[in-house]
């Protein structure tokens, strides 16, 4: 058994800062990471056409001028490749690799609450005691696999986007099947399509996807970029999302129908999700998201061949923006392929799989491999995998069991010294993670100081802040658009998940006004103890 004052679990973006800032700050380290190699998300999604949907330059750290100038990006939406890339470069530089403890999963983690350290165990049959645990797992990363019936009699390769082979996948005269259409399908479809001999596309729910616009950086870009950074990351931090582009100054039915389209058209060629935020309204009053729509609509069926092809590709159910809308290269051109096939699984389910291929309601479909496009347990998933026992023996996974329930999504009631980053009751997935990574792991450093300093041993959430903010963040929702999808910010893709809107809806600077404002109140809504 060995001791230490944190333990981090998760070695990507959030878990790799975690450990520089708090050496800095003079503690002890440990990270563990159930990966043979750092980077989290980006190591495991390796699938064709993986890359970020933030623009690169924005998608990297901002706590160290010096990495923003030394690091140059080759495109405006960095691949996967470069992702990790990036992530060795600056674990290397900073000497983070010897903190960190690979091929090792951390299974459970226990409160003394005399002490109010943690025990934590790992599946290699390590103990640490920590003074404080920070849950660096991310909120997209535990793999979801549908129980379709007979798949494991598959007689193919079956394939999961999350977990890729690191030799990639040469699909060459193959018959290919992809299930699902959410980012990973939206992504690696277009590419898939280039090598199959045929590919079929199991569809149960249209998404949103606007085209990336993706292209390389000159030189004089990176170098204006460069020299403007102070200021893009001042727009950033003061951002609703955690990007530096900023919506129209009116809202979407105060403009004249001329603005309306030309800022619509402005997002559009910008790419990717930021079309949601054309105009602030557009989340929250249903004839604004109509005009999105209406411009959505008209573009993906300027580039459909087929007018029924173009009506099974766009969304119905949700108003747009209310999931998370996809970024593409030529996603919805690849259905004029005569070699890609749309199977509109709404209308004819997959019934089972079987050694040749996949059997819906109406037809049985052979394929040499199948591809399984089919998400994440989001938000909660990756913390549910640690028996996390706090006060009284309460598990975290009953705590949550009717949803989760945090305070600011950094901690919750009966786990003191437990924190979660870019977990439920934040923004997370919302923002700009690398930024939201940072933000919640300076407040866990600065809170852990203010500890230190203080004489005492631990911080924990008081019940009432934490119901508090759980009504917050609900209140909140419920003034949006949000709550009419059914997406996974509710957990709707997980059989069994309760619905309940994990996310803070009211923007990446307010939600950081009320972390720094509980802060400078002393931490107000939560608790600070003495060990007995």
């Amino acid at each position: 058994m060995t001791e230490t004052d944190v333990v981090v679990v998760g070695a990507g973006f959030a878990g790799l800062y975690a450990l520089h800032k708090f050496r800095a700050q003079g503690l002890s380290v440990r990270v563990f990471e159930s990966a043979p190699e750092i980077g989290g998300t980006w190591y495991y999604n390796r699938y064709p056409g993986a890359r970020c949907d933030v623009e690169s330059v924005d998608y990297c750290y901002s706590f160290s001028d010096e990495l923003q100038q030394e690091w140059n990006w080759t495109e405006k939406y960095a691949t996967q490749g470069e992702i990790l890339e990036y992530l060795n470069w600056v674990t290397d530089k900073l000497d983070l690799r010897s903190g960190i403890t690979f091929d090792t999963r951390v299974i459970s983690a226990e409160l003394d609450e005399r002490k109010l350290h943690w025990t934590v165990r790992t599946d290699t049959s390590e103990t640490v005691v920590a003074r404080f645990v920070v849950l660096a797992t991310g909120p997209l990363s535990a793999a979801l696999t549908p129980q379709f019936d007979g798949l494991d009699t598959f007689g193919g390769d079956v394939h999961h986007t999350a977990h890729w082979p690191h030799g990639g996948v040469d699909f060459t005269g193959q018959r290919v099947a992809v299930v699902g259409t959410g980012s990973s399908g939206v992504q690696s479809i277009p590419i898939i399509a280039e090598q199959a001999s045929q590919l079929y596309v199991f569809q149960r729910t249209p998404n949103y996807s606007v085209p990336a616009g993706n292209r390389p950086l000159s030189a004089q870009e990176i170098a204006d970029i460069k020299a403007n950074y102070a200021e893009r990351r001042r727009l950033s931090w003061r951002s609703g999302g955690g990007s530096p582009h900023l919506a129209h100054p009116k809202l979407t039915m105060e403009a004249t129908p001329e603005e309306r389209h030309a800022a619509f058209e402005t997002r559009w060629e910008l790419g990717g999700v930021l079309f949601s935020k054309t105009f602030t309204d557009q989340m929250t009053d249903a004839a604004a998201n109509a005009e999105a729509r209406k411009f959505y609509e008209d573009k993906v069926r300027a580039v459909i061949h087929d007018p029924a092809i173009a009506e099974l590709l766009i969304p119905n159910d949700h108003p747009i923006g209310t999931k998370r809308i996809c970024t593409d290269t030529n996603y919805f051109q690849t259905f004029n392929r005569p070699n890609v096939t749309l199977v509109d699984v709404r209308s004819t389910p997959i019934e089972s799989i079987d050694a040749t291929g996949i059997v819906t309601s109406d037809a049985h479909y052979d394929v040499d491999v199948i591809v399984l496009a089919t998400g994440f347990d989001a938000m909660t998933g990756a913390v549910a995998k640690i028996d996390i026992i706090g006060r009284g023996g309460q598990r975290l996974a009953d705590d949550w069991a009717t949803g989760p329930r945090t305070y600011l999504g950094l901690e919750v009631d009966g786990f003191p010294n437990l924190f979660l980053v870019s977990g439920p009751g934040a923004p997370a997935v919302l923002a700009n993670m690398v930024l939201h990574a940072e933000a919640h792991v300076n407040w866990i450093a600065d809170a852990i100081g203010y500890l230190d300093q203080h004489g005492y041993a631990a911080i924990e959430a008081t019940p009432d802040a934490v119901e508090n903010w759980l009504a917050e963040c609900s209140q909140r929702a419920e003034a949006t658009l949000f709550t009419e999808a059914n997406s996974w910010y509710l957990g709707a893709n997980v059989p069994g998940k309760p619905r309940v809107f994990m996310l803070f809806i009211g923007g990446f600077a307010t939600y950081l006004d009320i972390c720094n404002e509980v802060a400078a109140a002393g931490y107000k809504g939560f608790e600070l103890l003495k060990s007995t």
